[in-house]
């Protein structure tokens, strides 16, 4: 009886341990990078500021848990090679337009106004062809501005 005490003891710490570490990695503040990014085609050049992930966790946590997020901001999700690219929004609060983006810069694919999930397991979007980087902004912003598949991206790394 004893023993059983002290090894439920141990489980239950190692529990709570592992939850109190997903919540500090979830909800710790960020070194946030953030830079300019373009989107150009032959009739415009529509300039936001993006936060960039480049890091496994930063592309794991992206936009989760955030209220708003400014009309001319987003995020670019930075990959270390092309590649299907998928996404969902778990724990997403607001709906985002989510960008997808060759390593050659061009727009491939575009999931335009993506709800927030209210039902697990949550849907996934994913990209019709490989992409290297994936741009997150407000939701609508993508055909407010006319952007559009074809169109490219230039981004401008902060110093």
């Amino acid at each position: 009886m004893i023993a059983m005490k002290k090894i439920l003891g141990f489980v239950y710490a190692v529990v709570f341990i592992l939850v109190l570490t997903f919540l500090l990695i979830v909800y710790s503040p960020r070194d946030v990078k953030a830079s300019k990014l373009s989107f150009i085609s032959e009739t415009k050049n529509k300039q936001i500021t993006v936060e960039i992930a480049d890091s496994p966790m930063e592309r794991a946590i992206g936009l989760m848990n955030r209220d708003s997020l400014d009309e001319n901001s987003g995020m670019i999700f930075v990959f270390n090679n092309e590649g299907i690219r998928s996404f969902w929004m778990m724990d997403t609060l607001k709906p985002l337009d989510m960008i997808f983006v060759s390593q050659d810069l061009e727009i491939v694919h575009i999931h335009h106004n993506v709800q927030p999930c209210v039902d697990d397991p949550c849907k996934t979007y994913s990209s019709i062809k490989p992409a290297k980087y994936v741009v997150e902004v407000n939701g609508g912003f993508a055909e407010e501005h006319g952007i559009k598949i074809g169109d490219k991206i230039f981004l401008i790394l902060a110093s």
